[in-house]
């Protein structure tokens, strides 16, 4: 066993974009699980009486004034890693038992800085920089003693140093070992203490509690484990620097071809390849350009270098043409990383011709490099009472974010179906001629055509408190086509949609 350092924040769930202030705040907070289960309680609410592993009816029944804030694990993780980033810059390979709580081996920080005192006066300061007060730190003979001094450690001394790792074990109490039954069965022996604990023999330990009595007592004798520390990816990014700027597309294309061979075949890959590649490039004046591609199937390395090829073309035409930032006085660096790999490809759908496909995606990727990335769009339906807000944009190649509006909602007010197959963006005025409040004819151009049926009027309300006004939308259907229309107050018509 290693002499261990423990950092645990125990309000750390309670620290989320829901709650800023986290645990130091006056009023109570607690933090609850999908299973309503109390996972976090300021010091607030602990004085209460609130503890973690309550659940929330009963917590609320002691404190009745407890705010309550839904625990969600991804965001507490994400904001964890600077505290984490910020040890391992001291102590390199921690580990990250869960947000809130790190456990390191201090054997080589100590033989580095010269002693545990000047590293855990590191760690405090560099805690006090990243996440401010509310941490407690715990340094002993292995992780469960590490783990049981920081629990130790108070508000207003946040550090428990012990020096005598024996004494400290005898003197915890049974329940530290986890398991309420067993310890309320060593009460009943007459074992109080971790220390009474270590002096039975262990094979009547064994025998009689199983492998739980023995891991129970394995740690009231000091024999714990060894810390796990994470695993830091490797980088898998291939890139290259050049002396003297290129500027000529052909060069600098023939080099991106290589990066895509040297990336696809590099063996930190281990046979999978990447959905996803970011494509960087520095310019000689220091401006840095970047674009992450995506793909259904893997990349293969034409596919890769056609990307590399277009991305940086548009980019130099940016800077002759002068219509963006460009790349100005050559290319300097280029670095392709990879992301999302998989070993695995994509399985197809019954009649998907793939030659076709792949190809629909050739075109659609070239064509998105040339004009933009805004301005190849990809729609999906969403909710609204309007044809035009049925519809959802998202950039062509990307993951879609969530709808503003739910399509499956009943949506009241709303033009019936079947919806229009062209709205325009900008409704043109439409020349209706009404007989006793009844459309009859519709000017197309330069002629007039008759309404052979219609449907509607349908009331939309406007914004009023954006002074929009009232409408009404009619269906109507002629020998030259059927068409969405709106009439407002003034009795004037706009064409917002056309049927197919």
């Amino acid at each position: 066993m290693e002499r261990t350092l423990c950092v645990w924040y125990p309000d750390w769930a309670l620290r989320q974009l829901s709650s800023p202030d986290g645990g130091t705040a006056a009023s109570p907070k607690q933090a609850v699980d999908d299973h309503n289960t109390v996972v976090a309680v300021n010091d607030t609410g602990l004085a209460t009486g609130v503890a973690v592993g309550m659940q929330r009816r009963e917590a609320e029944a002691i404190c009745p004034v407890i705010e309550t804030i839904r625990f969600d694990p991804g965001a507490s993780a994400l904001a964890f890693e600077p505290v984490v980033h910020g040890i391992e810059e001291l102590i390199p390979r921690v580990e990250v038992v869960s947000p809130g709580l790190i456990l390191a081996s201090v054997r080589g920080a100590v033989a580095y800085y010269g002693d545990e005192t000047t590293v855990i006066d590191l760690v405090q300061e560099s805690l006090r920089s990243v996440s401010g007060p509310g941490y407690r730190i715990g340094l002993a003979l292995g992780p469960f003693a590490a783990r049981q001094a920081a629990e130790q450690a108070t508000t207003a001394d946040p550090l428990m140093h012990v020096l005598d790792d024996a004494a400290f074990l005898a003197s915890l109490d049974v329940e530290t070992v986890g398991h309420a039954d067993l310890a309320a069965t060593f009460r009943w022996l007459g074992i109080t203490t971790l220390g009474e604990l270590a002096e039975l023999p262990r094979q009547a330990m064994m025998s009689r509690f199983g492998h739980v009595g023995l891991e129970a007592h394995r740690l009231a004798r000091g024999e714990d484990r060894t810390t796990r520390p994470r695993i830091i990816p490797e980088d898998l990014a291939v890139e290259e620097r050049f002396e003297m700027p290129l500027e000529n597309l052909e060069q600098a294309a023939f080099v991106g071809r290589s990066l895509a061979n040297a990336l696809l075949t590099s063996p930190l890959l281990q046979g999978a390849l990447p959905h996803r590649v970011t494509i960087e490039v520095e310019a000689a004046t220091g401006e840095i350009r970047s674009h992450t591609w995506r793909n259904a199937d893997p990349f293969s390395e034409t596919a890769l270098a056609e990307r590399v090829r277009w991305q940086l073309s548009a980019w130099l035409d940016e800077m002759l043409l002068g219509s963006g930032p460009g790349i100005h006085g050559g290319v300097v660096r280029i670095r392709l990383t990879p992301d999302d790999l998989s070993d695995l490809g994509r399985q197809l759908a019954l009649h998907e011709d793939a030659h076709s496909a792949a190809e629909a995606h050739r075109s659609l990727v070239q064509t998105q490099a040339l004009v933009g990335h805004d301005r190849v769009l990809q729609a999906r339906p969403q909710g609204g009472r309007d044809p035009a807000d049925r519809v959802a944009w998202h950039r062509w190649g990307e993951e879609p974010g969530g709808v503003e509006r739910d399509p499956a909602a009943p949506w009241p007010g709303g033009v019936p179906a079947p919806t229009p197959t062209l709205v325009p963006q900008q409704p043109p005025s439409l020349e209706v001629e009404w007989d006793g409040g009844l459309p009859v004819r519709v000017r197309l151009g330069s002629r007039w055509v008759p309404v052979l049926s219609w449907a509607g009027p349908w009331r939309r309300t406007g914004r009023w408190w954006e002074g929009g006004e009232p409408v009404d939308r009619y269906q109507l259907v002629t020998s030259a086509g059927a068409f969405l229309c709106e009439l407002d107050g003034s009795g004037k018509a706009w064409l917002t949609g056309v049927y197919d």
